[in-house]
């Protein structure tokens, strides 16, 4: 049983999107809770995002390699390709790795303090221009490229 639609090439494209989605939010969130000083329900709703957005990030990475292997490149779309890799998975590990900290040190300290806050938030801010950085390349291959795209 095939669950992706004829009109997607692959699973990737109905992936993608949540991990951006999610993350995006995250940041919003941990903004938010920064500016009314350090909220903590807004932390936690937050890391929560940020949990969700790394484990549907790395979906995203593994569909679209897998994706890269099962449809049509053109000759001058290889490098974008590799380009996007790239950017994909410093995200990647960029989340990650920002999720397990802001588990270990929010969730273990009581009362963080407002330096340690803004920092994590930071951090998620120069994460989301990571984000913006994969995407960009990813509109590329599709837009200009064309890959992924119908030839009917």
């Amino acid at each position: 049983m095939n669950l992706v639609p004829g009109w997607a090439p692959n699973v990737h494209p109905l992936v993608v999107h949540f991990p951006i989605a999610l993350l995006l939010t995250a940041a919003g969130f941990d903004l938010a809770g920064w500016t009314f000083r350090c909220n903590r329900s807004l932390r936690f709703v937050a890391t929560v995002l940020y949990v969700l957005g790394s484990l549907t990030i790395v979906a995203a990475y593994f569909t679209g390699r897998s994706a890269a292997d099962s449809i049509w490149l053109p000759g001058m779309a290889h490098a974008a390709v590799k380009e996007h890799w790239d950017w994909a998975f410093r995200s990647v590990w960029f989340f990650g790795t920002l999720t397990v900290l802001r588990l270990l040190l929010l969730w273990r300290l009581r009362a963080p303090r407002p330096a340690l806050v803004a920092a994590l938030t930071l951090a998620g801010l120069v994460g989301v221009v990571l984000l913006g950085e994969t995407g960009d390349r990813g509109g590329r291959l599709v837009y200009r490229h064309g890959v992924g795209v119908g030839r009917e």
